[in-house]
């Protein structure tokens, strides 16, 4: 078996993950936290338990209880912070109220909405770096995009959007090249900081409400259902992690999939350059099967004895649903290794399946197709200025994402 998570793993998971669904689809694995959980890595394996209720999101049902408090499942720093009742961590029927609240503020008619803005923010980040001929496309455009986006949509004012960015930061580990990386501890304190904030954020909308999302939750509660205060802060703390650090990746992966890609980048240019906005639809989703900005889906936990590919699983053991590998089964995509932005019937993983299905997939796929054709149009020799093999990979489980993308392009010209 190929070893996993060293940094030959991290920057090319794949042929182990084939290994995998070869040899041991359904496998019992150490993490490097040290906390034992099950890998699942084939296609229709992968379907079954993310919609089998039997998996709980909510780590009460984790045999390792101490495991969540001491951080090696979850997301850093929510327990400590107050912030666990949101909708990765809590099952049916928790899960279906609270959903239903914030699909009531989260429409796809508000996301349809919201495109004007996400391609101002686009132009004007490009805008930064597009005379000078070089860029780091994760920490000058990729990043900063949806978290300014979502900020947006939460109503968070502009004059506090970049302590935002600074805390998001702090919790994806993410800084300047070169720049020294948060102090230990930091993730904790960033996220408990912007629970603070949120909690605060909160109680001016209820006195004063607007058009944005966090208003929206809080009409929604105030209508004869039950969202409450901490509620509301926990659910706009995971739309804003949830919601920008897959749209991150999404476009950091896309770019650097596509310029690895030469006749497939070249294709999709010269379909956008003829107004055929149909293929960059479906470069998206092939972007999101091939590379993906979501690795593994979030932690689940046995409820009872089960099985999973004719495994048996006990009760109160951990499952990681592997997307990446889901997302290159052969028996389930013809030629899965190969990039293919035409490829059609593309019932990807990506974004999860059944009821926890991403509820931010359709903002996502805005930024990414807003992103990826702005970035293309605007800087049509853009190329990698280093070797792919000294790009590196941020460490961890659920997500995949570069740490850095450098890349030169003829100089540009601002937009007017």
């Amino acid at each position: 078996m190929p070893p996993l998570f060293d940094w030959e793993f991290a920057a090319d998971p794949y042929p182990a993950y084939a290994w995998l669904r070869e040899h041991a689809p359904v496998r019992r694995t150490r993490l490097p936290s040290g906390v034992e959980a099950w890998l699942v890595t084939r296609y229709a394996d992968a379907r079954q338990a993310l919609a089998d209720q039997r998996l709980s999101k909510n780590p009460v049902h984790h045999h390792e209880r101490s495991a969540h408090g001491k951080g090696k499942v979850g997301i850093p720093g929510e327990r400590s912070a107050n912030l666990m009742t949101h909708l990765l961590n809590i099952d049916p029927p928790d899960h279906t109220r609270l959903r239903r609240l914030v699909s009531k503020a989260f429409t796809p008619a508000r996301v349809a909405e919201f495109e004007p803005r996400v391609r101002e923010l686009t132009d004007r980040l490009i805008d930064g770096f597009a005379a000078r001929g070089e860029a780091d496309l994760i920490h000058e455009f990729a990043f900063p995009l949806p978290i300014y986006a979502i900020c947006d949509m939460l109503g968070v004012p502009a004059e506090d959007q970049d302590d935002f960015r600074d805390w998001a930061g702090m919790m994806l580990r993410h800084h300047k090249p070169g720049e020294p990386g948060p102090p230990r501890g930091g993730v904790g304190r960033a996220v408990k900081k912007m629970r603070n904030y949120l909690a605060e954020l909160i109680h001016r909308k209820r006195e004063k409400p607007d058009e944005d999302l966090i208003s929206g939750l809080i009409r929604a509660s105030d209508h004869g259902e039950h969202l409450t205060e901490n509620e509301a802060a926990a659910m706009a703390f995971i739309l804003l992690f949830a919601g920008f650090e897959t749209t991150v990746n999404l476009i950091g992966n896309g770019t650097y999939t596509l310029l690895g890609n030469p006749r497939q980048r070249t294709l999709l240019c010269d379909a956008l350059a003829a107004g055929d906005d149909g293929l960059l639809a479906t470069a998206v989703e092939e972007l999101l099967r091939y590379d993906g900005p979501v690795e593994m889906a979030t932690w689940r936990f046995a409820t009872e004895p089960l099985q999973i590919g004719g495994v048996r699983i006990a009760g109160g053991e951990p499952v990681l649903v592997v997307l990446a590998a889901a997302d290159r089964d052969p028996a389930k995509f013809d030629d899965p290794d190969v990039l293919d932005l035409r490829r059609r019937d593309n019932q990807h993983l990506g974004y999860g399946h059944g009821i926890h299905y991403c509820l931010g997939a359709p903002l996502a796929r805005l930024e990414g197709r807003v992103a990826l054709s702005t970035l293309l149009h605007r800087l049509p020799d853009v190329r990698l200025a280093v070797p792919p093999d000294e790009l590196r990979w941020r460490g961890g489980l659920i997500m995949r994402g570069l740490r850095t993308l450098p890349v030169e392009f003829t100089p540009q010209r601002r937009t007017e």
